[in-house]
């Protein structure tokens, strides 16, 4: 017998344990699905697409297989994960079946599509109330209003797709186009809509752009005289500066922070600003900045091409070590600009709530962490399902963190992070008294926060 040089015990494994589930956490998950009526919405709305004695609800699988993304799968089989476990997510549809599904939906997607949207639309409006404070949509005005970043991202196919197509970064796949509610700097965002496009779409394709802009409108459960006003700011970086675009926002009333490009003629107007005129700019905690500055050269442009009230605010900053310069900056000063079409407020204060738009990558991140980095499918159209299982999945964890972890650090936790400390919490199924119990794993150092997050959900009003 050899004594062992590990630093790790020495076990012996076999496959006889029972009662055991590995993703207990997820109980998180079901619940926010309960608690905010996205199950019975989805049962719902997609009962047009259940075949006359069949076992499984459609609906159910759809939530099933949004479930299986925001525990990290990544294709439609690891919807086995859930499988696994029937104590805790019921009956679960076997691959054939969840395959059939995607088709069937996939032949008729539109219409697909538009009752997947209707039940995460109704389901939003029920988080939204249930979350009280801490929902974005409360207390929104002008000055405070409720945000809709818009931004797209390459996503790279590794074999041939349908309409996949080179991007202009030189890769191969597509380029969708994403629409994100901010939950502020307390608060992480959820997806309202994407647009599946070819790799070889543009960046700035106001059409585009039009479209998730109303896609993202349909989902937002305000009251119907507040669909359209300046409650709601859309940012966007500099692709969204296009003529047709800006016009389509100042028709809809809607107030906008968005990217503009400097050319020369530009660059030579804001030679023209004398340096009192710069206005220090602020850091992310809203605190003056060193070697940035702002101002305003609306007054200093011809804008009669553009939308009535558009004001052009440009922004200089020492460049950081190493940054190359572009013909339009100046001084070794780095230029950039965005216009917007707010009338109050001081300019340091604007420009920080434009250059907050970054915060759109982290929520792209989010989402590719969450099934967006690999489009599994063959077929367009059952990308496009895949794209609102995506979206489904990083709802679920968005509502589930604004309802359940309101309060703690772990509301603003992205899916990776969530993962390892909530949702892979083990546990023991134990049947007492004709009750079914999920035992949790008492030594996982974030139980007592599960617990408490369940308790949470459990105190809130079934939806009406």
């Amino acid at each position: 017998m050899s004594k062992s040089t590990s630093p790790y015990p020495h076990l012996s494994a076999s496959a006889t344990g029972t009662g055991l589930v590995s993703h207990a956490g997820a109980v998180l998950l079901l619940r926010t699905a309960e608690k905010t009526g996205l199950a019975t919405a989805l049962t719902t709305e997609l009962a047009p697409y259940r075949k006359p004695l069949t076992r499984h609800d459609p609906g159910k699988i759809v939530l099933d297989l949004a479930v299986s993304l925001a525990l990290g799968g990544d294709c439609l089989a690891d919807i086995a994960q859930l499988r696994a476990h029937p104590e805790l997510f019921g009956a679960v549809a076997s691959d054939p079946t969840v395959s059939r599904l995607i088709s069937r939906l996939a032949a008729d997607t539109d219409t697909a599509l538009a009752a997947i949207d209707r039940a995460r639309a109704t389901a939003r409006s029920h988080a939204w109330a249930a979350a009280g404070t801490s929902a974005p949509d409360h207390a929104i005005d002008e000055a405070h209003p409720l945000v809709l970043d818009i931004d797209a991202t390459l996503v790279t196919a590794h074999s041939e797709k349908e309409q996949a197509a080179p991007t202009f970064k030189r890769g191969f796949g597509f380029h969708p186009l994403c629409a994100f509610v901010d939950h502020g700097t307390g608060g992480t965002g959820e997806p309202v809509a994407m647009l599946l496009r070819p790799g070889n779409s543009g960046s700035n394709t106001a059409s585009d752009h039009i479209t998730v802009v109303q896609d993202a409108l349909a989902q937002l459960p305000l009251d119907p005289a507040y669909r359209v006003g300046k409650k709601v700011l859309v940012r966007i970086d500099g692709a969204g500066g296009t003529h047709h675009l800006i016009e389509y926002l100042t028709k809809r009333r809607l107030s906008y922070s968005i990217g503009f490009g400097l050319t020369d003629a530009h660059a030579d107007a804001i030679d023209l600003v004398p340096e009192q005129a710069w206005t220090p700019a602020y850091d992310a905690d809203g605190q003056v900045r060193d070697g940035a500055w702002i101002t305003e050269i609306t007054d200093l442009l011809d804008l009669s091409t553009w939308p009535k009230g558009m004001r052009v605010i440009v922004r200089k900053e020492r460049p950081h070590p190493g940054a190359q310069l572009r013909f339009t900056d100046r001084d070794g000063l780095r230029l950039t600009a965005f216009v917007t079409n707010t009338r109050r407020g001081q300019l340091p204060d604007l420009e920080l709530r434009h250059r907050r738009r970054a915060r759109c990558e982290d929520r792209i991140r989010a989402a590719k962490a969450t099934g967006l980095q690999n489009l599994p499918l063959h077929g367009f159209d059952q990308n496009r399902i895949w794209l609102a299982l995506v979206q489904l999945a990083c709802e679920l964890l968005a509502w589930m963190q604004m309802l359940a972890l309101t309060e703690v650090p772990a509301r603003r936790w992205e899916p990776k992070r969530l993962r390892l400390r909530l949702l892979s919490i083990a546990g023991k199924i134990a049947r007492h008294a004709r009750r079914v119990r999920l035992r949790l794993a008492a030594t996982a150092p974030d139980v007592d926060l599960l617990v408490a997050s369940l308790n949470r959900l459990a105190a809130l009003p079934a939806p009406a």
